[in-house]
């Protein structure tokens, strides 16, 4: 790791996402709990989690943008939108118009937006790094993203008290400040169909480019006509929106897109997402109405304590990804998973915060180790001219059923309380690990060093 770190892309990129990942954090606990204070009713945290998640579904389809784009200037810009945006909760407040339809209105824009910046982040990283880092890599940016929540999931929950939801917002358009700026200063490679390095995003060309010949590997050039056209050139030297492929507009776009999901057809994380549809359906009315049941054990406070636990839990899986990733991916899955819904029981049944505070940080320890080692996976595998779209797709896939379970569990808790929402949850990580073991593709897979494509024809022993 501390080579990662004495790459100078890779320590802004990973400054960036610390400091709007920080933001985030604040952001959120507030805008859940001033829905909350605003109403007191749990169908509205449900219908806050259900707009605010409901965008992740829609991922896939941001994916050729992102492989299209200019990923330092799709960062910069979706930073600068995103602290527009908070900043309008605080001026209706001080314009005494502040509405919970307010609340709810931002809340899903900033979702959206984010569906760019997620897939980009993770597009930039293989073409920061080496291949052999990755891993590594992807452990420190959960520590980013994790860690950072551990800390101000907890601190928010403490500011919420002493200076009020409202002023978060305002901090929270500060730190998208800063994220533009640090992300303002990367410079990443444009991938290229052939894996040949074509320069850095932010690089112009000093002079103008020769027509009717483009560069080959060995600095050569040769007849256009004997290439396929794959990149233009804006006036200003920048890299257009154009398709890779040369065919701009809805159709190439169109053509991007399907690329991204045939990729997936036949691999085996087709069987494995249909698993996580389950329990992202659970997770989802869980992060609803948890602070109806913060609000039970332990007030505003609670609510950011269990938000850290949530954090620190996966933050911690993340960590220790490297030191597992030699063990066979498929049977590791099982048994953390088991060991996920046994904490996570345990912590419901409790009843008391500091007890369920822990057992919550054990359920989602299995969490951070799997994401870290299916995204270095797909980064290592997939080819990066295609990585956006894959991981949009992917990302899109594995989140589609959140929301739902988000208005749904708001719906239930009103009727039922927020305790039996939150332990169908706990059963379904239980189920997880069930399916899991039932199907050959996954309850097989080998170490994720070992693992050199995604298809589920290949038979591992």
């Amino acid at each position: 790791m501390r080579t990662l770190l004495n790459n100078p892309d890779f320590r802004r990129l990973f400054a960036g996402r610390l400091v709007t990942n920080a933001g985030d954090s604040l952001y959120f606990v507030a805008a859940m709990w001033l829905v909350w204070d605003l109403t007191g009713n749990e169908l509205y945290t449900g219908l806050a989690g259900f707009l605010t998640l409901a965008p992740a579904g829609l991922q896939f389809l941001f994916g050729p943008l992102v492989d299209r784009w200019p990923l330092r200037r799709l960062l910069v810009a979706t930073q600068l939108l995103q602290g527009l945006l908070v900043l309008s909760v605080p001026a209706a407040h001080l314009t005494g118009h502040l509405s919970v339809w307010l609340v709810l209105a931002v809340m899903p824009s900033l979702a959206l937006l984010n569906q760019l910046v997620y897939p980009a982040q993770t597009a930039a990283i293989p073409r920061i790094v080496d291949t052999d880092e990755l891993v590594a890599a992807n452990s420190l940016f959960a520590l980013a993203y994790q860690g950072v929540d551990a800390v101000f999931n907890a601190l928010a929950g403490v500011l919420v008290v002493v200076v009020g939801a409202v002023a978060l917002f305002t901090l929270d358009a500060v730190t998208f400040a800063l994220a533009a700026a640090l992300f303002s200063t990367l410079s990443v490679p444009r991938a290229d169909d052939t894996g040949v390095d074509r320069g850095p995003e932010s690089e112009t060309p000093t002079e103008a480019p020769t027509r009717g010949v483009e560069p080959t590997p060995d600095g050569g050039r040769v007849p256009e006509e004997a290439v396929p056209e794959r990149e233009e050139t804006a006036a200003d030297g920048s890299p257009d929106a154009a398709a890779s492929d040369g065919n701009g507009g809805a159709s190439g776009y169109l053509a991007d897109l399907g690329e991204g999901i045939a990729y997936l057809q036949g691999t085996f994380l087709v069987p494995m997402l249909l698993g996580s549809v389950v329990i992202n359906f659970a997770l989802g009315g869980t992060v609803a109405i948890l602070p109806s049941y913060a609000a039970h054990v332990g007030g505003v406070d609670g609510y950011g304590y269990l938000m850290a636990a949530l954090a620190v839990g996966i933050l911690v899986g993340s960590l220790a990804a490297s030191s597992l990733a030699g063990l066979a991916f498929g049977r590791l899955s099982i048994a953390a998973f088991l060991l996920s819904g046994a904490a996570w029981l345990g912590a419901v049944a409790a009843g008391r915060l500091p007890v369920t505070v822990a057992l919550f940080v054990i359920a989602f320890v299995p969490v951070g180790v799997t994401n870290v080692l299916i995204v270095s996976v797909v980064q290592a595998v997939v080819p990066e001219t295609l990585l956006g779209r894959v991981t949009a797709v992917l990302g899109s896939a594995s989140a589609v059923s959140t929301p739902f379970g988000a208005l749904a569990g708001g719906a239930a808790a009103s009727f039922v309380g927020p305790v039996a929402v939150i332990t169908v949850a706990g059963v379904a990580f239980l189920l997880l690990a069930i399916y899991l073991a039932s199907v050959p593709a996954l309850r097989r897979l080998p170490a994720v060093g070992d693992i050199d494509t995604l298809a589920t024809e290949r038979r591992p022993t």
